[in-house]
């Protein structure tokens, strides 16, 4: 790969949405090659706090229906959408995969834990940009439902849900999200 393969790729990469994909299964030789490369994120002390779950298929409905009835057991009837129902319900069943984004705190403490988020989101960048070199579309959603998480697979203790990742191949045209310059956010000193 050239150095501009790679400049591509990191300013092509985006999010891509459950209502984008194809009903296409990811392989899991593609899930393994992505989660092997997200292993390979920084990490302070070596604590490697990135955990994941991945779901496919039945379990794709599954958990798609929990997050559905959890959101109607929490919410009063006149905070309850039925929109907001049927997306928390179908969303996960459009996607390829998806990996529940989680951190494993160091039992020891040995570093601060918004650095062990740093490490996970770094983890997940990994993931982002191995997915979209395979051409498989992603999203990290951050519903307020993750707190429930455990309540849908166990969390070792110490362990937390901070995210869902989404994928699915997606029929979208490639091309770079907007961005200011980055001479607006640079000052040499």
């Amino acid at each position: 790969m050239t150095i501009e393969e790679v400049h591509t790729l990191l300013q092509e990469r985006r999010s891509v949405y459950p209502d984008q994909y194809l009903p296409k299964m990811i392989p899991d030789q593609l899930i393994k090659n992505i989660l092997e490369n997200a292993n390979w994120a920084p990490t302070h002390k070596l604590t490697q706090p990135w955990r994941f779950k991945v779901l496919k298929g039945e379990m794709q409905k599954k958990f798609g229906v929990f997050m559905a009835e959890k959101y109607r057991s929490i919410n009063q009837l006149e905070s309850f959408s039925v929109a907001k129902y049927e997306k928390l319900k179908m969303n996960p069943q459009k996607a390829g995969a998806i990996i529940a984004i989680c951190m494993q705190r160091d039992q020891r403490n040995r570093v601060p834990e918004w650095e062990e988020v740093a490490s996970v989101a770094m983890a997940v960048q990994n993931m982002w940009i191995t997915a979209s070199a395979y051409g498989i579309g992603a999203y990290w959603s951050t519903p307020d439902l993750l707190e429930y998480f455990g309540e849908f697979e166990a969390l070792a203790e110490g362990e937390k849900c901070i995210g869902l990742f989404y994928m699915g191949y997606a029929n979208v045209p490639n091309k770079r999200p907007p961005r200011t310059p980055i001479e607006d956010k640079v000052k040499w000193l």
